[in-house]
């Protein structure tokens, strides 16, 4: 029996983007993890990942070429209509073959997606257990009745370390050729690059993400054993020679436990490679010490969502930190060297003007290394989704525009042109932090001993090269 997955991720790019940017350059972890439990338990499982292909056209003809028996679909919210197309056109061309759909929207929106029309089974939650059960009831021709199947949590030391090359060895096919397992993202973090989830869930309440991420994942943050993320590690270097990674876990650095130990045996087992994380705010300005020991071991630099500069807002967002921490907080990454990835919302409900404005201020302040602003966006299956929903603000038409974008309009009652304004203006550095950098550059760049060893290295190579080349053949080489 032949599976194949399917991964949706057009909504934003279209076809034939592979390799441009972190959505149309990164594996999808869902998708790998459940092909790497479902190949241990003898599945053949292959890919066909709409990003890489170029034309709904060329879907129908690389699926007719595969014609598996069961496809596996993974459904974000942005995903609602990409994913009926492949539905629609697999049952067209096999109305034998059985469909799987999972993702997140499943979960949060259960009955919107069970409106989708050609689709046999839906898993919600986590699929590691329940996939492959499901695979074997099919091949054994024992198909449950129900067509809702809850998953089963998995153990996430006892699954198997996600199936990369699911992805890697797919985009090969169709012409992906740089050295790295993910497309390397910022100059930081140089390829081979790649990305890696030590744990599942969040402790924070944040209204415009929760309680849907409990839906999915459970109440409690479940975190992979320091051991289990140093064994994947090391077969990861192994196998890809990586030379920088970023854990993309919600909020990592919330268990200081956790990174105290990771910090201390990825040292011990000699990993210098580089890398990012998530973190907050108030962890951030409360723990100082396990930043510095992040930096000794390799950290470069933090996703910190700072999301507002006003106080009525952060209580309003139930973030849990302050304006006043968010400024501490970058200074503290300053101290120790560390680069600043800034997410931060424009056009939230209730806000005002005034308000965005403080943003603004707040993040021109701040000055980030990377600025990533985006529309507040209403999305299924989270508080701030219902109350959206309960006073009649959400302008999301079509579920192409559940995205982060900052480019379109989401709710009501704000003005979108005032909010590009501010979008473009807060990225626009102050002449005090614009000649700050401009000086830092220029003393890394002149003044970098590393830098000229390594050119005197380099000199020193030619000349022990020429001078091999000048020296006079033996009396053994002439004979020869």
């Amino acid at each position: 029996m032949k599976t194949t997955l399917i991964y949706p991720g057009i909504a934003g790019r279209g076809f034939n983007c592979l390799s441009q940017g972190m959505d149309a350059g990164w594996v999808s972890h869902g998708l790998s993890s459940i092909s790497a439990s479902a190949r241990a338990e003898g599945f053949d499982i292959d890919l066909i990942d709409l990003r890489a292909l170029q034309s709904w056209d060329h879907f129908r003809e690389e699926f007719q070429k595969r014609s598996p028996d069961v496809v596996g679909i993974t459904m974000m919210s942005v995903d609602y209509n990409p994913v009926k197309r492949c539905l629609s056109i697999i049952k067209e061309i096999n109305p034998d073959c059985v469909t799987i759909l999972g993702g997140a929207h499943v979960t949060l929106a259960l009955e919107d997606s069970l409106r989708i029309p050609n689709v046999d089974y839906l898993i919600t939650n986590e699929g590691e257990i329940t996939f492959p059960r499901l695979l074997r009831q099919i091949e054994q021709g024992a198909r449950p009745e129900q067509k809702v199947l809850r998953g089963e949590t998995p153990d996430l030391d006892r699954i198997p370390f996600a199936d990369r090359d699911l992805f890697l060895g797919e985009w090969r096919k169709w012409g992906y050729s740089l050295n790295s397992p993910e497309v390397p993202f910022v100059k930081e973090l140089p390829g081979p690059f790649l990305t890696i989830i030590a744990g599942r869930g969040c402790a924070y309440r944040c209204s415009f993400c929760k309680p849907g991420e409990d839906y999915i994942f459970g109440k409690r943050v479940r975190r992979r054993s320091v051991d289990n993320v140093i064994q994947e590690l090391r077969e990861l270097r192994d196998a890809y020679n990586f030379q920088s990674f970023m854990f993309h876990d919600d909020c990592l650095t919330e268990d200081r436990a956790w990174v105290t130990e990771f910090c201390a045996k990825y040292r011990a087992e000699g990993f210098t490679q580089s890398f990012f994380c998530q973190s907050r705010a108030d962890i951030i300005t409360r723990h100082p010490d396990m930043v510095k020991m992040m930096r000794d071991a390799g950290l470069k630099g933090y996703f910190i969502g700072f999301e507002s500069g006003n106080q009525r807002i952060l209580n309003f967002l139930r973030k849990g930190t302050t304006v006043d921490r968010n400024l501490e907080a970058s200074k503290v990454c300053r101290e120790y060297g560390l680069v600043i990835w800034a997410n931060y919302m424009m056009g939230i409900p209730t806000e005002t003007k005034e308000e965005v404005m403080d943003t603004v201020k707040m993040i021109r302040e701040v000055d980030p290394d990377y600025f990533s602003p985006s529309f507040f966006t209403p999305h299924p299956g989270t508080d701030l989704y219902d109350y959206c929903v309960e006073h009649d603000l959400s302008l999301v038409a079509d579920y192409d525009s559940y995205r982060r974008n900052p480019t379109e309009p989401k709710i009501k009652g704000q003005d979108y042109e005032f909010l590009k304004w501010a979008r473009d203006f807060s990225q626009k550095r102050t002449f005090k932090n614009q000649a700050r950098r401009t000086y830092r550059a220029f003393v890394e760049k002149y003044t970098d001993p590393q830098k000229y060893a390594n050119r005197a290295r380099r000199l020193l190579g030619l000349a022990r090269d020429e001078q091999t080349a000048m020296r006079p053949l033996s009396a053994k080489s002439h004979a020869s």
